[in-house]
């Protein structure tokens, strides 16, 4: 089963942060369809559905959307158990429960390259004599025996650690120590030294480098160009989800891909509608994250094969998928029919 090192996603999501639903639909509030998506963080990576929410996208497709925050694997595991209709999420973990047995449906990618980073405190970047124009492998070196605040054991954030540990020829079970923690904890961590680094996605990691608490010691976005193009944003629900209400799939995809075109198309007013979610967080920090995210996001929402062997390689690069067990075949997984 693919399943949490915590409860499961069921007892979870009682648990969870709401996000809260949006407005019913103004026009017919008879025909609104209520679906439930499960977000394994509240980070900029999810920033279409947020801005789906917030600029009325959802409402336009007659949609009733509640977010729930289940974090990392949760969420998956979420709509595994029936509790949500949809998460959005990364290749790795979905790739990873196909290949336990827990097949589910990819309908569309949001984003098509890694957003998820790793930042080293500046005094242990500085005592192991390396910068952020150190090549990767000599930095990736310079975590032997430190601890790294990661959210979500299991999650992408973890695959990446344990994936630039491997690109410094370390030990990823043996030569540095996790501590699971939410992102905006992680900060005040390497300010009390309790953590060496954290991993997660922006804009946590560009608020350490931006206040100068921390170096870039690995980006997805830009140290690891043979990842690319990567399923990072997929939406994905149960295999039969589609078949058995397929205007939830269609009206979903059609508010995420409407967000998508107006962070790519207009930035600026994204990050407008974006703010309100981020309102703790110096707004020069997201402004500067936001230059990175925005153009992250997929012009073309398709899911493709390319983007899926490339999720899978972290995950066994990683350690947290054995080469015997992965997927030979893709076919059955995702469909186009939504973003055509």
């Amino acid at each position: 089963m693919f399943k949490l090192r915590t409860p499961v996603a069921a007892a979870a999501i009682g648990l969870a942060v709401g996000l809260g639903p949006t407005s019913t639909h103004a026009q017919n509030p008879a025909q609104d369809i209520e679906v439930l998506v499960a977000l394994p963080a509240a980070t900029l990576t999810f920033s279409a559905a947020f801005i789906a929410e917030d600029a009325g996208f959802y409402k336009k497709e007659g949609l009733k959307v509640s977010h729930r925050t289940i974090v990392g694997v949760g969420s998956p595991n979420a709509v595994i158990a029936g509790a949500a209709d949809f998460t959005i999420g990364t290749g790795p973990v979905f790739l990873r429960a196909a290949a336990s047995g827990q097949r589910l449906l990819a309908i569309a990618n949001l984003i098509d390259r890694p957003l998820v980073e790793l930042v080293l405190r500046k005094d242990v970047a500085d005592a192991a004599g390396i910068t952020e124009k150190t090549p990767f492998a000599e930095r990736a070196k310079a975590l032997k025996g430190k601890t790294i605040g990661i959210q979500g054991v299991g999650s992408i954030v973890h695959a990446w650690e344990r994936l630039v540990v491997n690109r410094g020829g370390l030990d990823v079970e043996k030569d540095v120590r996790i501590a699971p923690m939410d992102p905006p904890g992680m900060l005040a961590g390497l300010q009390t030294k309790a953590l060496d680094g954290f991993a997660t996605s922006l804009p946590f990691t560009t608020e350490a480098v931006v206040k100068g608490a921390a170096i870039m010691l690995a980006s997805g976005a830009s140290d690891a160009p043979d990842l690319l193009p990567f399923a990072y944003g997929l939406i994905y629900t149960r295999p039969d989800m589609c078949s058995k209400e397929r205007e939830k799939c269609r009206r979903i995809t059609r508010a995420v891909a409407a967000a998508n075109r107006l962070i790519l198309e207009k930035p600026a007013e994204a990050l407008e509608i974006l703010k309100k979610r981020f309102d703790k967080m110096d707004q020069q920090v997201l402004a500067a994250a936001w230059q990175t995210v925005s153009k992250a996001h997929a012009k073309d929402l398709r899911v493709t094969v390319a983007g899926l062997d490339h999720s899978q390689k972290v995950s066994i690069e990683a350690k947290l998928l054995e080469a015997k067990n992965e997927l030979k075949s893709f076919d059955g997984l995702y469909t186009d029919e939504f973003v055509r």
